[in-house]
């Protein structure tokens, strides 16, 4: 299942209500986002895991904010586990597979 979010204030809210959390960058117009995108929901799907997403073109004030808050050069498309409010990991472009989710 995927959960949209679209502001700052809301990435904020669940980086304090969920320990543990799953969250892409994806790009509504880059087909290689595309691609990620599927093997992102493909991953959810099979594990029954609510994932959060943001869509670059309308939440670029978030995409931003993730970048600077944790140092982490922006790229789209670009995965993250969150762990207690860090990036405990990271993947973008061609890295983002169902495998390499499940690894997690």
């Amino acid at each position: 299942m995927l959960q949209k979010i679209e502001s700052v204030q809301q990435f904020e809210e669940l980086s304090k209500e969920k320990s543990r959390f799953f969250f892409m960058k994806h790009s509504l117009t880059c087909p290689i986002s595309g691609n990620a995108f599927e093997e992102y929901q493909k991953f959810l799907n099979s594990h029954e895991e609510v994932g959060y997403y943001l869509a670059v073109q309308e939440s670029r004030e978030l995409s931003n904010h993730i970048a600077e808050k944790f140092g982490i050069k922006h790229e789209s498309p670009q995965a993250f586990l969150f762990i207690d409010g860090k990036p405990g990991w990271t993947a973008s472009h061609w890295s983002i597979t169902e495998k390499a989710l499940n690894e997690l």
